[in-house]
């Protein structure tokens, strides 16, 4: 006997699995774009991700005719440490509501706004990082505008030798106040709003999560993302759908003793600088904090 028009058939619980991969490793792939990163880097889970900051020790260049030259020296000390963890995430939705409001509301349109929380978690913990880690280089301005002007002038000097990229990261207050009503197009992509080939950088980035009153910028290049696979024995295990990156797995399945319908997300991901001192942060005075 033929099912009914409006049964979830197995085959629907995996193309739902699918597109939800599909939709994470595309959002992943922009935000590489947007930022300018390069790097996706695969790791072990538990694996410590190191972060540098570089210290210059420079002799008195007065020496004298004849004299032995003192020795100036670059040190590359370690920073930070960052552990890679696995973050899980679960979601039920019960018989009643995908009955009520069929599949696709249900479950579909649920695991999306899931999916862009998750988005929001990896993206706020590389602008708290970037705001909040002390080694990195600090400047202070009276204007959004100056505060743009002194970070990219520092990155200038800091990545002199260098042919970067370079990236801004702006308060969306911030920058609208300075815009006024200058028209500019703007784009959206992993839940941040972004222009390109603005102030002379590649990107600027605008998000609330940057704190009002800071501009940051750094290299392009600078940026790396490190995740741990969500695949082979694991997607084994746990059944779970990943693409083939492994970037991250979700696995859908029903539980009758409660008629509800679940899903469980797995990622392990983080973006991150590989220099401290390689970032610039203005504060613009009277709104810093």
């Amino acid at each position: 006997m033929a099912a009914e028009a409006n049964t979830t058939m197995q085959n629907d619980l995996i193309a739902a699995s699918i597109d939800f991969t599909e939709q994470f490793t595309g959002s992943i792939k922009k935000l590489q774009e947007i930022l300018g990163v390069t790097r996706l880097t695969p790791m072990p889970v538990g694996n410590q991700i190191k972060i540098y900051k570089s210290e210059v020790t420079k002799a008195n260049g007065k020496v004298g005719e004849g004299e032995v030259i003192p020795l100036s020296k670059v040190t590359r000390k370690l920073a930070d440490t960052l552990t890679l963890e696995y973050s899980k995430y679960r979601k039920l939705v019960t018989a009643e509501s995908i009955q009520s409001s069929g599949f696709q509301a249900a479950v579909n349109d649920t695991d999306a706004k899931l999916l862009k929380d998750i988005q929001k978690d990896i993206k706020n913990g590389l602008f708290s990082y970037l705001a909040n880690t002390s080694g990195v280089t600090t400047t202070t301005a009276t204007s959004f505008k100056g505060a743009v002007a002194k970070v990219m002038g520092q990155l200038a000097v800091k990545w002199e030798d260098d042919d970067i990229q370079s990236v801004l990261f702006v308060n969306p207050v911030d920058f609208y106040d300075y815009l006024g009503d200058t028209d500019v197009t703007l784009q959206t992509a992993f839940g941040m709003t972004y222009l390109q080939g603005f102030f002379n950088f590649n990107s600027v980035i605008v998000s609330s999560a940057v704190p009002q009153g800071k501009v940051i910028a750094t290299a392009a290049n600078n940026l790396n993302i490190a995740y741990a696979q969500v695949g082979g024995n694991l997607a084994q295990a746990f059944s779970f759908t990943t693409d083939e990156t492994g970037l991250i797995g979700i696995a859908h399945n029903n539980v009758n003793d409660s008629l509800t319908y679940q899903s469980v997300i797995m990622d392990a991901m983080k973006v991150f600088p590989e220099r401290l001192d390689g970032i610039v942060l203005a504060t613009i005075d009277g709104k810093g904090n």
